[in-house]
């Protein structure tokens, strides 16, 4: 087998691009809910901050 049809053959790299593909897409989620929820007026920053300050 020729080496180029090796290399096309071998998905290894495949879930790592998938994870990251993933990842990415959860943080911009997250990025634009809270987007959303400032919008509406909501400082989920400064609760967080009060929540565990205290």
């Amino acid at each position: 087998m020729h080496l180029v049809h090796m290399i096309h053959r071998d998905d290894r790299g495949l879930n790592t691009a998938e994870l990251l593909g993933n990842a990415a897409l959860a943080i911009i989620a997250l990025i634009a809910i809270w987007g959303a929820l400032q919008a509406l007026g909501l400082d989920v920053v400064g609760w967080i901050r009060q929540q565990l300050l205290g």
